[in-house]
């Protein structure tokens, strides 16, 4: 049976990367080959969450495939059908409302963009905290957006963050499925 091949897009909400990289470690043992795609703070930024270099390294790791970290290598995702699906995983705020707005100024924005240039599936596990503040109607415009499909999400803590929303990133694969057959999950938790 042949793979399903997953770009799988990283963004800088970087409390979320060992989920985001448990989940790519688990889909590259299952059906999907996939294709590392990171933002240039993602790939770059040395944070309290880990060192750069040592998650790029677990990245290539994973994917035996190098990162793409420029506009210049995402751009032909699309025009050279070379994923079947592309996943942000996660996606922040910030980018969420750059594809909410058609904006392409990052390896990420640019992948979605050329993804969705030819119509194929976009899944995005959103990890926000003005989810339900600021990018609340980047959110609403992207839940009705034809091929765009979101993780199912919720609000992780109510009461300090009341405007945090957060993917269930352990539906990530039941997501891409749907997604694959056109169908979006039940996108908001209670």
């Amino acid at each position: 049976m042949e793979k399903t091949t997953l770009g799988f897009a990283l963004c800088g909400s970087f409390c979320t990367f060992s989920k985001a990289i448990k989940e790519m470690e688990h889909l590259a043992l299952e059906k999907y080959d996939i294709v590392p795609i990171m933002s240039d703070i993602a790939y770059s930024t040395d944070t309290r969450f880990g060192n750069a270099e040592d998650i790029r390294n677990k990245i290539v790791g994973i994917c035996k495939k190098d990162i793409i970290h420029s506009i210049k290598t995402a751009e032909p995702i699309g025009p050279k059908k070379m994923c079947d699906i592309l996943a942000v995983v996660p996606c922040t705020g910030n980018t969420l409302g750059k594809i909410a707005n058609g904006v392409t100024d990052t390896p990420v924005t640019m992948a979605v963009k050329s993804q969705l240039r030819i119509g194929a599936p976009v899944v995005l596990a959103l990890a926000s905290n003005d989810a339900l503040g600021a990018s609340a109607q980047n959110l609403g415009k992207l839940l009705n957006t034809k091929n765009i499909y979101f993780v199912p999400l919720s609000q992780d803590d109510p009461i300090k963050k009341p405007n945090s929303l957060v993917a269930h990133f352990e539906l990530l694969e039941k997501t891409l499925k749907a997604a694959l057959d056109g169908k979006q999950l039940q996108p908001v938790f209670a």
